[in-house]
């Protein structure tokens, strides 16, 4: 901490001025722009001495993930996450120790601190708070006091696509995703808050119908089967939204097979925007989450913390985009 000395000497001051102009002496008589010129040096020198200390580290930086390789191959979010994520450290010259966490039970090597990408049980939560490490969780925050996080402004993101679709006439609108058989570490279902959002909003505006609940696992043999599933029901929807643009790759080869034109006779919309979304016929309409931003983020914000002591947790929630293509159609018209 700078001493006040240090500030009184910087803004040209006497040492009795600084001290109390920083304890808000009301007896004191001075002028406002000596007043600030003190506030700013003191806030200046903080700086400088926390950026010399920042300097001195070569940060090593664990890596944990909560999904197998299968499954980041099925769904790519976390893969592209993780690699934004590691190529930012190249960028900075951190050094990238993968942790299973499997490792959790035993020793982990030496870092300064840990990114937790995907969703963590509460007993593993409370292993990766024992390691007594700075840590920041992707895609999760399982206590908001006590941990950095970069999440998704998921309650929007869901609320615009049923929106969009509304404006375009649908009334009659599916839900394909998770939620239905993923389990956490500990046996326990991992819940999907789109689907919550999608039935508060369905019961919201009176179009709430249970049969076009459809929850299962996230990738594209799921989206293939449940698809088939509401395409084959008595009284079928006009739009279906997915929860990742895998689960829709699924859906549009079932629509396929059953006869069905994407979108002449049903809508669907993604989420996720992975790079083939745009290639697929038709090109899909889908969210983007923007997952080289939270890779990166997730680094910045845990680097800042173990240079910086911060104590206070921060939270970054990246926003979604809506990026519109062919793959609904407006049946108001």
């Amino acid at each position: 901490m700078a001493t006040i000395k240090d500030i009184a000497e910087k803004a040209g001051v006497s040492a009795a001025t600084v001290s109390r102009v920083l304890n808000y002496d009301e007896t004191l008589s001075v002028l406002d722009e000596t007043r600030r010129r003190i506030f700013e040096t003191a806030a200046s020198l903080e700086y400088e001495r926390n950026n010399k200390k920042r300097k001195k580290i070569k940060l090593k930086i664990g890596l944990m993930s909560s999904y197998s390789h299968e499954e980041e191959l099925a769904d790519p979010f976390y893969l592209a996450v993780r690699v934004a994520a590691e190529k930012k450290m190249e960028d900075e010259g951190f050094v990238r120790m993968s942790i299973p966490v499997s490792a959790l039970t035993g020793s982990i090597p030496l870092v300064h601190g840990i990114i937790c990408i995907g969703t963590f049980s509460p007993s593993i939560v409370k292993k990766i708070a024992a390691l007594k490490k700075p840590v920041v969780f992707v895609d999760c925050n399982p206590d908001e006091t006590r941990f950095d996080s970069v999440v998704i402004g998921m309650e929007k993101a869901v609320i615009g696509v049923l929106d969009y679709l509304r404006k375009n006439g649908h009334s009659k609108i599916a839900f394909v995703g998770g939620g239905g058989t993923e389990l956490d570490y500990d046996g326990n279902e991992v819940p999907d808050i789109r689907s919550e959002v999608y039935i508060n909003y369905m019961k919201k505006y009176d179009i709430w119908r249970q049969e076009y609940l459809c929850k299962g696992d996230y990738s594209p043999k799921c989206g293939y089967t449940l698809m088939k599933q509401l395409l084959l029901q008595q009284d079928p929807p006009t739009a279906v939204f997915v929860v990742n643009d895998s689960i829709a790759v699924g859906a549009y080869k079932a629509a396929y097979e059953l006869g069905w034109k994407v979108p002449d006779q049903i809508s669907i919309v993604g989420f996720n925007d992975i790079s083939s979304a745009k290639y697929m016929v038709p090109p899909l309409t889908t969210v983007s989450l923007h997952m080289r931003t939270m890779g990166r983020q997730a680094v910045g914000i845990l680097a800042d913390r173990i240079r910086s002591d911060r104590e206070v947790p921060v939270k970054v929630v990246i926003p979604c985009e809506l990026i519109v293509r062919e793959s609904v159609r407006n049946i108001s018209l």
